[in-house]
C-alpha cells in the first residue's frame, strides 16, 4: 500500500513531519499545500513531493490525494478536518485537535458518515517513555500509584501564531500543555476531577499548575511553563510515587530510574524519542487493517475537556 498524503500548511512542524514520513519509503508519498504557492513548491522540491498546491482547497479537491495532515494553527483545524472528510480524505490533525472538546462530536459524526479515519497527531501517546511508564505501572512495579508529579518547564518564545490566543486557541497550557495532559491520562485510571491555578500576569497565560484526581484516589500534578529558562531547553525530572516504590524519569524521556520491587536504570530509546515515527506507523496500520488507533478521538476529547476545566477553575479561582 502507498498512501498519498498532502500536508496542509507549510510551517516548521510540516517540515519535521515530512522528514519522518520520508523514512517510510514507498509506503508514503507527499504533497504540500500552502496559501503561499512558492512556499508549497519549495517544500515539494526539498521533500521530493509529488505535488504542490497554492491553496488548501486545491489539495482537498485533487483525486490523487487520499489523506491530509492538517498542520495549520488550531483555529483552522475543525473547518479543514470537516472539509477534508467531505472530500473523502482520511485526516491526521495536529494537536490540540480542536478549539473545544465538543467539536470532537461533530468530527466523529462526519468521519462516520464519510467512512474515513481521523487521527489526532498527539505524539506523547506514542513516546517510548509513555509506553514504558504505562507498562511499569501495569506490572505493579511500584504498587498502587498515589502521586504523579510532572514537571514541564522551559522557555518557549512565541513570536508566531502561538502568541495569539485567537489563532492558537489559548495559552501555553492549551498549545503545549495538552501534551502533558495526555501523558497524565496514561499514568493512571480515569481522571475524575481537575483544577487549574495560574499566577497573575500575562495573557494568554504562560505558566500554570494543574491538579487532577484519578478514579482510584491518586493525585497528579502538572507544573507547566513557557517562561522558565530550564536547563538544556527543558531538561527536568518527574515522579511517580506508589505504595511500594517510586519512579523518577527525565520529563522528555531520556531515562527512567525505577526504585520499587526492582531497582533499575532504563533508557526508553532515543531513536524515536518524540514518538512521531510510531504515531505515523499507527496511522498507516489503521488504514491498512481497520484497527483502532492508540490515540483515539475519545482521548482527544478527554484531553481538551481537562484543559477546558483547568482554565475554567483557574479563572473562577
Amino acid at each position: 500500500m502507498t498512501l498519498s498524503l498532502a500536508l496542509i500548511g507549510c510551517g516548521a512542524i510540516a517540515r519535521a513531519h515530512a522528514r519522518t514520513l520520508g523514512g517510510f519509503g514507498s509506503r508514503v508519498r507527499l504533497a504540500f499545500a500552502s496559501r503561499d504557492p512558492a512556499r508549497a513548491e519549495s517544500y515539494r522540491r526539498a521533500c521530493r513531493g509529488f505535488a504542490a498546491f497554492g491553496e488548501y482547497a486545491a489539495a482537498l479537491a485533487d483525486p490523487r490525494v487520499e489523506a491530509v495532515l492538517v498542520a495549520t494553527p488550531p483555529a483552522q483545524h475543525l473547518a479543514l478536518t470537516l472539509a477534508a472528510l467531505a472530500a473523502g480524505k482520511h485526516v491526521i490533525v495536529e494537536k490540540p485537535a480542536y478549539l473545544h472538546s465538543g467539536d470532537v462530536d461533530q468530527v466523529e459524526a462526519a468521519a462516520a458518515g464519510a467512512q474515513r479515519t481521523v487521527l489526532v497527531a498527539e505524539n506523547y501517546a506514542y513516546k517510548p517513555v509513555t509506553v514504558l511508564l504505562a507498562r511499569l505501572l501495569e506490572r505493579g512495579e511500584i504498587g498502587t500509584p498515589r502521586l504523579v508529579r510532572l514537571s514541564a518547564l522551559k522557555h518557549q518564545a512565541t513570536p508566531d501564531w502561538r502568541g495569539s490566543a485567537e489563532l492558537a486557541g489559548g495559552g501555553a497550557l492549551f498549545e503545549g500543555g495538552v501534551h502533558w495532559i495526555n501523558l497524565l491520562g496514561w499514568l493512571g485510571p480515569e481522571i475524575v476531577a481537575v483544577e487549574g491555578f495560574m499566577p497573575e500576569g500575562k495573557t494568554p497565560e504562560r505558566t500554570m499548575l494543574v491538579v487532577v484526581r484519578y478514579a482510584n484516589g491518586a493525585v497528579g500534578t502538572l507544573h507547566h511553563s513557557w517562561e522558565v529558562p530550564a536547563l538544556l531547553k527543558g531538561l527536568s525530572l518527574s515522579h511517580l510515587i506508589g505504595e511500594e516504590g517510586t519512579i523518577v524519569f527525565e520529563s522528555n524521556g531520556l531515562f527512567v530510574l525505577l526504585n520499587g520491587k526492582r531497582r533499575r536504570i532504563l533508557f526508553p530509546g532515543l531513536r524515536d524519542l518524540k514518538g512521531f515515527r510510531a504515531m505515523f506507523a499507527d496511522f498507516l496500520n489503521v488504514l491498512e487493517t481497520g484497527t483502532a488507533p492508540r490515540m483515539t478521538l475519545r482521548m482527544a476529547r478527554r484531553d481538551l475537556a481537562l484543559v477546558e476545566a483547568a482554565y475554567r477553575t483557574a479563572t473562577q479561582g
